[in-house]
């Protein structure tokens, strides 16, 4: 979402640079949005690969549709809102197919939730589109367990790609991970450092709760706090994978570095305490 237009504003030679040192280090998935960049970045991303086709093979490629945002791009929109119809979920994968010059899609996700979706339609084109080898595995994003549960039920999901971090953990008690724990997959994690949050001069109350009771803990494992934030997260037993929204290699290679690392359970109570405000009951 940062590489281009509403980020870094990366060149095609800066594009393929990070890919190719993301792939290095043995970071494959990139995670897009036909949105993304008032819907450019896909299409920015995929002419890095123009003249490098051989990359694809070695990636996987997720992407989103449903939101309809207004902007130059997308003179027809005059409002914002989503649309699962069989007509737009196809013209989308078709589009992303174009931008990123390939023939089929690792993961589709539809984006968020929408009180008009007909998911007899979505599970439809879902299954035209694997059928078609378009589209390899489908997925949600913000879906809440009950509604991820009645798609699934029509159309086998792969992930659904929620927002969890140590100020935001709601997906550990409202049945999210637990869903995912018992269906057998891996939610994919949106801001899992917060935000930014944590990391602004001025800080609230919880926030600075929170880096106090970090503070001895980075120093025993020698990390930083963002090492620590994806440390936490993906201790937990869902397995969460964290999309992480930086543009810059050290910051990747710090992230995998850190993972190295595991807290002590008192140690990981210890920082959910302090996102708490209070001891656990």
């Amino acid at each position: 979402m940062t590489w281009g237009k509403w980020g870094a504003q990366f060149n095609t030679k800066e594009y393929l640079a990070l890919i190719e040192a993301c792939l290095e280090n043995g970071i494959d998935t990139f995670d897009h949005a036909d949105i993304y960049g008032n819907y450019s970045t896909e299409q920015e991303f995929g002419k890095a690969l123009a003249d490098h086709s051989s990359l694809r093979s070695s990636m996987k490629i997720i992407t989103k549709c449903g939101i309809c945002m207004p902007c130059d791009a997308r003179p027809a929109f005059t409002t914002k809102h989503y649309d699962y119809s069989a007509k737009h979920i196809r013209s989308s994968v078709e589009q992303s197919l174009t931008n990123f010059n390939t023939d089929y899609l690792d993961f589709l996700l539809l984006h968020r939730p929408s009180p008009l979706v007909d998911t007899s339609v979505v599970a439809e084109v879902f299954d035209e589109l694997k059928q078609e080898g378009k589209v390899l595995h489908f997925g949600v994003s913000n879906f809440t367990p009950s509604q991820f549960e009645h798609l699934n039920s029509l159309t086998p999901l792969s992930t659904n790609q929620v927002e969890c971090n140590l100020l935001k953990p709601d997906a550990f008690t409202d049945g999210t991970f637990d869903q995912a724990r018992q269906k057998g997959y891996q939610p994919t994690i949106w801001s899992p450092l917060g935000g930014g949050k944590l990391f602004k001069a001025e800080k609230g109350e919880r926030e600075n709760r929170i880096i106090d009771a970090a503070q001895p803990i980075m120093e025993k494992y020698g990390v930083q706090l963002d090492q620590l934030l994806l440390i936490w997260l993906c201790q937990h037993p869902a397995l969460p994978v964290p999309v992480l929204g930086t543009t810059k290699i050290q910051r990747l290679k710090d992230a995998l570095e850190g993972l190295q690392h595991q807290l002590t359970t008192q140690e990981w109570f210890v920082l959910y305490e302090a996102y708490l405000g209070e001891e656990i009951p």
